[in-house]
């Protein structure tokens, strides 16, 4: 006989075997001998008969669960089998939860503690009512921008969104006993972060190493922020390619639009927000990295993400909704749409970090040719000062303060990005500040 996920050999009889219990009983059962070691010989107990009847009894007492405790012989020597059922509920040994994972005890805490519990207790996180979250503060503009993408994309018609607010919010399953759940907060509210703390976004410009050069916060409900995060990313912190090819000019960035696009709002729906800790993306010259506190399904590895595979989003309310939008699939394609995009853009696949209590993707930045004949000039801008030179070429004499009226961004954001077209002398200024113009190198 060996020790295997399910069996554990006890040489003497000690409260240490109630853990033991524990575990086997939050995971799938099992038995404990006491009386074999852990060369799976017999060695006997002494007091095998008092043991009959006090292990059940403290089993009842301490774990609040029955097991079969059998009596067995080898040759002179007795020993005992305790039988623990798998519990359908979670069980606790003064407080403490316990769990077998292949041939070891685990002790759960944090993160692991709740996801368990969580499991074991058949609900979701999400799916909590906040009583103090009124459907009267929800977020107007969250709204709207749903409605707009569920019907561009025709998963939500006319007819759905000609119920009352509080109709469509229990036919998206955010409705409990008529208060918002956690999700609904999420979703449409625009400060979650009052029930929610980390329910936002962190983006950050890198150099080397911890050398971080600028950083942004994308709050609000998660509408909101998968409706600003992929604009904001290629927008300010990433350098397009500017070629021209055969007089058509041609902008390629670093990274596939596409797969970044599903990479973040697979992060939005797959995570723990009981957490606390906000999705961190890291942009840097050569590489992006989208952090995430989210644990793979039960039983899945790292082969199992990179192969097909079925859709178990971790809120499914939340991922519901984003499907309903369109930013989202529901049958488990984001990380074979992200592979395809990747390819398809001639970029290397993404790679998956997967830890405990984590999740990260990192996406290599394209290299681009230097020296093709097609090409007849080039150089790299961000998407703000690509709009800038726009603007500069139709009205040569437009002011920074216009162009933060004409593109919806912050004067500060508008002034970096004259600094670097200057030195870059990519633009230089003609004249005086009050009669001058701008003239495009």
């Amino acid at each position: 006989m060996k020790e295997t996920q399910n069996i554990e050999f006890k040489e003497s009889r000690r409260d240490e075997y109630l853990k033991w219990i524990c575990g086997q009983a939050n995971a799938q059962g099992g038995k404990i001998y006491i009386g074999v070691n852990d060369d799976g010989e017999v060695v006997g107990v002494s007091d095998a008969k008092k043991l009959m009847e006090s292990v059940p009894n403290k089993v009842r007492d301490y774990l609040g669960i029955v097991v079969d405790v059998n009596l067995l012989r080898q040759g002179d020597k007795e020993y005992l089998e305790i039988k623990t059922p798998s519990s359908t509920y979670p069980i606790n040994y003064k407080g403490q939860y316990h769990y077998r994972s292949g041939s070891t005890k685990q002790q759960l805490n944090g993160v692991s503690l709740t996801n368990f519990l969580f499991d074991k207790l058949g609900v979701k996180w999400e799916d909590y009512p906040i009583s103090n979250a009124s459907i009267d503060d929800l977020d107007e503009e969250s709204f709207k921008i749903f409605n707009r993408e569920a019907l561009r994309i025709k998963r939500l018609t006319e007819e759905d969104f000609s119920v009352t607010r509080i109709q469509l919010l229990d036919n998206l399953g955010l409705i409990v006993d008529g208060k918002l759940t956690r999700a609904g907060v999420l979703l449409f509210h625009p400060h979650p972060e009052r029930w929610i703390a980390g329910a936002y976004i962190k983006v950050g410009k890198f150099g080397i190493g911890s050398d971080l050069q600028y950083q942004d916060e994308i709050s609000g409900s998660l509408i909101n922020q998968a409706d600003k995060v992929i604009d904001l990313i290629f927008f300010k912190y990433l350098k397009a390619h500017i070629s021209y090819e055969h007089d058509k000019r041609v902008e390629t960035y670093p990274f596939v639009r596409e797969a970044i696009r599903e990479a973040v709002y697979n992060a939005i729906i797959h995570k723990q927000y009981f957490s606390g800790i906000p999705i961190q993306i890291r942009i840097e010259d050569t590489a992006m990295y989208i952090s995430n506190d989210s644990v793979l399904p039960k039983g899945w590895t790292k082969e199992t993400l990179m192969n097909e595979h079925r859709s178990i989003p971790y809120n499914p309310h939340i991922a519901n909704v984003f499907y309903r939008a369109g930013y989202i699939e529901s049958w488990g394609r984001g990380i074979q749409k992200i592979c395809e995009a990747c390819k398809e853009a001639g970029a290397d696949n993404p790679e998956y970090i997967v830890s405990k209590y984590d999740m990260r993707v990192k996406f290599n930045a394209m290299e681009f040719e230097k020296n093709n004949e097609n090409v007849v000039s080039s150089y790299h801008l961000t998407l703000l000062e690509n709009n800038i030179i726009e603007l500069i070429q139709r009205n040569p004499r437009i002011t920074q303060k216009e162009i933060v009226e004409e593109i919806g961004v912050s004067r500060r954001s508008v002034q970096r990005a004259f600094v670097n077209l200057k030195s870059n002398k990519i633009i230089e200024r003609s004249g005086n500040n009050r009669k001058g113009y701008w003239k495009i190198n």
